[in-house]
């Protein structure tokens, strides 16, 4: 309800075809569902075309004012919700980062379209770091990266090493050669082992590592299940930067 009186006072809208609750239910169907505008219109009177701008105009104006939700736990925070695994094996300041991906069509654009190339997936996407808290919960999201672009770049120039506090210690993949840029924060990354032939030390601490990390691969999972927008082909015209409302909260 809350969202919806945000959207009443949305004073710079033009004349709508559809009440702000089916603006927000179409939105929702459309992420949830992955349905077509054409399949959409046939749900409320109105054309495809007013379908896919309501659209846009619903995921700009939830970018501008949800944002926010998003935040970085500060250490007090974090002791009091650190599952014990965390504790036994890191101690209570630790987050989880990774890079997920999502397919996106061939730009026309030939430098766009080398930038989007993903080695890793052998296709165009968009690439996302995200930051996750030992309980779950999602606590850094980056901007959108083309396919191509490094761990390591994104992790350096989006913004999360500014979260970090001396002492933090940060669980990450092999992709994230990140140790230097961190250590410079009197903090540390600890990544699964590199070596074929481990140490019996190395082999434990690689499979706490290991079985941590699943937590942001089962969010990342989660989330691409809950919207089965993000499991397909994103069309590229989707890809462009939103345009920013300032936020009504």
């Amino acid at each position: 309800m809350l969202l919806l009186t945000f959207m009443r006072l949305r004073l710079d809208l033009p004349a709508q075809h559809l009440t702000p609750f089916q603006m927000l239910l179409l939105t929702f169907m459309r992420l949830r569902l992955d349905l077509p505008a054409q399949h959409l219109s046939r749900f409320f009177p109105v054309s495809p075309k007013t379908v896919s701008r309501t659209f846009n105009e619903m995921v700009s104006f939830l970018y501008a004012n949800l944002r926010c939700s998003i935040v970085w736990p500060d250490r007090g925070t974090l002791h009091k919700i650190m599952p014990h695994q965390f504790v036994e094996a890191f101690g209570h300041r630790v987050a989880v980062i990774d890079c997920f991906e999502i397919f996106t069509e061939k730009p026309s654009n030939l430098k766009a379209c080398a930038q989007m190339f993903s080695s890793y997936k052998h296709n165009h996407t968009m690439k996302y770091l995200i930051g996750i808290t030992p309980k779950g919960s999602i606590c850094f999201l980056s901007k959108g990266w083309g396919g191509r672009t490094s761990d390591k770049h994104i992790t350096q120039t989006s913004g999360f090493l500014d979260n970090l506090l001396p002492g933090d210690i940060v669980l990450a993949d092999r992709g994230f050669d990140i140790q230097e840029s961190v250590g410079m924060l009197c903090a540390e990354v600890k990544l699964p082992a590199f070596r074929c032939q481990l140490g019996a030390r190395d082999v434990e601490e690689t499979r706490k590592i290991a079985h941590l990390r699943m937590h942001v691969e089962r969010v990342t999972g989660n989330v691409c299940q809950k919207y089965k927008i993000l499991s397909g082909t994103i069309p590229i015209h989707m890809m462009l930067h939103v345009k920013v409302r300032k936020p009504l909260i």
